[in-house]
């Protein structure tokens, strides 16, 4: 069982760093400057995160007098420079800005709320009301985005490969779900655990767009990132739940390399132990369980997920044979030996992961 007296040092990103890797390399120069900058303030930014974890960052707590069933989010912009948090410029509850960027950072954070108090009955990402802030317009053509265990920071892209990173909702709650995972079950950032973390961001991620969009399991796209690619690139989004390995087959990004099963699981030192990567196969066991049981994908799988996620059980170094046990069980604990239990013991059988 973990403990969760002190948080992993965990900075995690919506770009795999495969991807600006290669773009790094690129011989377009345009193109590589923006992926090494990119990568060059990833790297500050982790070491950033690790020197917090170590020293303790400042509790921040709701407003007194908060209510308890809204969220309390601010947004700043940081002026295309990288000091955090910016020039603070919408306030919960203030009218829309000007600023496209802003206003979809703001109703991002919503939905995230939204989704995790009406579905799970969870206040904000730590449970207990933390504030929403975000960060826009980070960087010179900034291509990323992340949660850096305090706030949610947006990069603007560089128009060639990527676009502003507010646009996909699911991308805004991929990166806050990082926060309620570092909140609850705290998984360690590296191999099949650190899989399961990305997995359950990408899970909880599209659970927010779904939500949103008011699409049951049917109708979702099941993809993570829609709208972020630039028109340029040969692809759909950054990663696909329903057909890994498919999201893009592009010239300069080259193919996704996500595994849909254990048979073609990706044994590499790259990414944390290949995070991003083997994350397509949790991923796609949610997919199968969610549009097995079909109607809203939140409510049935996405409980399961959610009860796993904050049940206590879930160990800090956790594998996906772990997990795919503790879904079943708690599937059996809130749903009995019905639909949900088969949904779970087939999808998992689907992607290669045992339950026993």
């Amino acid at each position: 069982m973990t403990t969760n007296g002190g948080f992993e040092p965990v900075f995690c990103t919506i770009v795999p760093p495969h991807l600006l890797d290669k773009l790094a390399r690129d011989g377009d120069s345009a193109l590589a400057d923006s992926a090494r900058r990119t990568l060059e303030r990833d790297a500050f930014e982790r070491t950033r995160r690790r020197l917090t974890t170590v020293i303790g960052a400042p509790a921040v707590a709701a407003p007194a007098g908060a209510a308890a069933d809204r969220p309390h989010r601010t947004i700043y912009d940081a002026g295309h420079h990288q000091d955090l948090p910016g020039k603070k410029v919408r306030a919960e509850g203030s009218k829309p800005s000007k600023d496209a960027t802003v206003n979809r950072a703001y109703a991002g954070l919503g939905a995230t709320f939204e989704l995790y108090l009406k579905a799970y009955g969870r206040n904000s990402i730590d449970g207990d009301g933390l504030p929403l802030d975000a960060s826009v317009h980070f960087g010179e053509k900034y291509d990323n985005a992340f949660w850096n265990g305090n706030q949610m920071v947006f990069g603007d892209g560089d128009d060639e490969i990527f676009l502003d990173f507010t646009i996909p909702v699911d991308v805004i709650g991929h990166e806050l779900t990082h926060g309620v995972t570092q909140y609850t079950a705290n998984l360690a950032y590296f191999g099949q655990s650190g899989a399961l973390n990305e997995s359950i961001s990408d899970v909880f991620g599209s659970l927010i767009k779904q939500y949103a969009l008011g699409q049951t399991a049917a109708q979702a796209d099941w993809l993570i990132g829609a709208g972020l690619l630039a028109p340029r690139v040969t692809g759909t989004a950054l990663r696909s739940m329903k057909a890994p390995g498919t999201a893009y087959d592009d010239d300069v990004l080259g193919k996704d390399p996500q595994p849909a099963t254990m048979d073609d699981y990706v044994r590499t030192g790259r990414d944390n132990g290949g995070v991003h990567i083997n994350s397509g196969i949790p991923n796609h066991a949610f997919y199968l369980a969610a549009t097995d049981l079909g109607g809203n994908a939140w409510e049935r799988a996405g409980q399961i997920w959610y009860d796993v996620l904050t049940g206590g059980k879930l160990t800090s170094d956790a594998d996906f044979a772990q997990f795919a046990r503790l879904t079943t069980e708690a599937a059996k604990e809130r749903y009995g030996d019905g639909d949900e239990l088969q949904a779970m013991l087939k999808a998992w059988s689907q992607v290669g992961v045992p339950t026993s």
